[in-house]
């Protein structure tokens, strides 16, 4: 899959609502693609973020936002398009686009859900990291009445991530 849309793919310049059947049928089939292409993606994703190999997730993530773009300017157009679309697609189509459109919805939640868990997990580490780091570098010392001494600012030494590794 290439990153960039082929011709056939391309995003509709405006949400513009459609105007023949066969226009209809284009923008459901092309909805439909691109939805299953979004989920291809979105279910890799999901699968190397659970496995840790946030590198390589993150290297999906061009063809996601193009994908992305596509279906939102698709969805917008099917929005625009929605009593037209009820006239000249049959209902039951119809019904099949939204049913898959509802398990789309689903897996992006599952998505959604790993990548806020992996968030979670990776600033949980990096604050007990710094409070580690932190310890390490304040002096140990009391007041006069026994209790340890509350260190000023100038012995707190800033935490640098690189996100080149």
């Amino acid at each position: 899959m290439s990153a960039s849309p082929s011709p056939k793919n391309a995003p509709a310049s405006s949400s513009a609502p459609i105007a023949s059947a066969a226009e209809a049928g284009e923008l459901t089939a092309q909805f439909v693609e691109v939805m299953d292409a979004l989920v291809a993606i979105v279910q890799r994703e999901t699968e190397l973020v659970r496995a840790g190999h946030l590198a390589k997730a993150a290297e999906l993530e061009a063809t996601k936002g193009d994908l992305s773009r596509r279906y939102i300017a698709d969805t917008l157009r099917l929005r625009a398009s929605q009593t037209q679309l009820a006239r000249l697609v049959p209902a039951d189509k119809l019904a099949a686009l939204r049913q898959r459109h509802d398990t789309f919805r689903a897996l992006l939640q599952i998505n959604l859900t790993v990548l806020a868990t992996a968030h979670a997990v990776s600033e949980g580490i990096l604050r007990g990291v710094n409070a580690e780091v932190q310890r390490r570098n304040m002096p140990n010392t009391y007041t006069a009445a026994g209790q340890r001494a509350t260190p000023g600012p100038r012995h707190i030494t800033p935490l640098a991530v690189s996100r080149s590794l």
